[in-house]
């Protein structure tokens, strides 16, 4: 069986659930579909791999954001 590929908001949800500093994530779902997709964040199981990666490209408060992700 193919493992299906999470959507962004989800991977997103899942890594701030995963930081023991953040005490709530909250998200602004446009459908019931879209609410749906992001309650998955929950059971979403993200490798230690995976969190250094995102944590390095946005690293959150007192470091630099990365210059694609600048308005």
């Amino acid at each position: 069986m193919r493992r299906r590929t999470p959507a962004l908001a989800e991977v997103a949800l899942a890594w701030l659930l995963h930081n023991p500093v953040v005490t709530a994530a909250l998200g602004d779902p446009r459908t019931a579909e879209k609410f749906r997709e992001n309650l998955k964040a929950l059971e979403l199981k993200l490798s230690a791999e995976t969190l250094a990666k995102l944590d390095e490209v946005c690293p959150g408060p007192g470091g630099e954001t990365p210059q694609a992700y600048a308005w």
